[in-house]
Formats: structure tokens, sequence, C-alpha cells
């Protein structure tokens, strides 16, 4: 079972401010950079999650270890597989938001409440996750989208995993002023 990471999240997300602050986490890929925009206004829970987790470096290795093209690219499992987390959950925040190409988003088990470190990003629009995952983010401009889409259309086996890994190499969070 893995470590319960949240203290050490809770611990890096303390002097987060949404309110006068903008931030962004870049994922620098073996397929390139991409950098995503948060949308704190909407899932202000998940976005203080994903920023935690990228300031303690959980991210820095990990695969993306599913892809299924037209559909997702889901990746933040620190074991590989599919079936890991950081140790705790975060509760849904359900909105309004549609996953479009680009469109980041909690992966999760069949419970609402029970996101973790699992994300996906939408390689094309997929209204049946709308309202039923949590969105929170974007990538923030054409050259990132093109790294999600080429990471996308990847050789996968029959499990939809890459024939040859993709990894996130670090993970770094970019705070600015409103």
């Amino acid at each position: 079972m893995p470590a319960n990471r949240e203290s050490e999240v809770q611990s890096a997300i303390a002097d987060v401010d949404f309110d006068s602050k903008n931030y962004q986490v870049e994922f620098e890929t073996s397929k390139g950079k991409i950098l995503l925009d948060l949308w704190p206004d909407i899932a202000p829970g998940h976005c203080k999650n994903l920023i935690g987790l990228a300031k303690i470096g959980f991210y820095d290795g990990i695969i993306v270890h599913r892809v299924i093209p037209g559909f997702v690219l889901q990746a933040g499992c620190p074991l590989g597989n599919g079936t890991g987390g950081p140790g705790y959950t975060i509760d849904a925040e359900f909105n309004e938001r549609p996953h479009e190409a680009g469109v980041l988003s909690m992966a999760r088990t069949s419970d609402p409440n029970s996101a973790g470190s699992q994300f996906f990003i939408c390689l094309d629009r997929v209204p049946h996750l709308d309202r039923q995952y949590t969105a929170f983010g974007k990538t923030a401009d054409d050259e990132s989208l093109k790294v999600v889409l080429s990471i996308g259309a990847v050789a996968t086996d029959a499990s939809d995993r890459p024939t040859e890994d993709v990894k996130i190499v670090s993970g770094r969070v970019i705070e600015s002023d409103k």
C-alpha cells in the first residue's frame, strides 16, 4: 500500500492563495511540456491537491499508464498500473465545464469521492464525462495541447498501456500575481 502523502500535501499548499495568485502546473514529459491552467473557481480542492502533489514531487518519474485515442490519456498512478494513489482521497467537485480536448479532470473509482492522484486529460470532446468527473483545468496553450495529442497517438497494447513508456519527468507549480 502506498504511503499516505496527505500531510506533505497539506504542508505544501499551506500558502496557496487563489484570491491573489494564479497557479499553473507544468509537466515536463518525455514527449514535451504540458502547461495546465487551473480552475480554482469551480474546483478549488482538486486544484490544491494537484498543486500540492506537484510541489512534493509526487508525479516525478510517473508514467502515462493509459491512452485511449479519441478519449483520454491517464497518469498519476505511483504503481504505473492504474491502481495506486497518494494514500488519501478527495471529494468530488462536479461542475458544468465540458470535457473537451485538453481538459484536465480527475480519475476515480465508481465512488465519486475516491479521486487521489490519478488524472486524465481529454483528447477530444467527451460529453458523457460531463458532471460525472471533476474538470479542473485545461492545457494553457496550443503547444501543450499538441503534446497531449501526440501522447494520445502513441501505440498501446490490448490494455491501453503505451507500448513505450511516456514519462512525467518532473512537475512544477508556476505561481503569478493576479
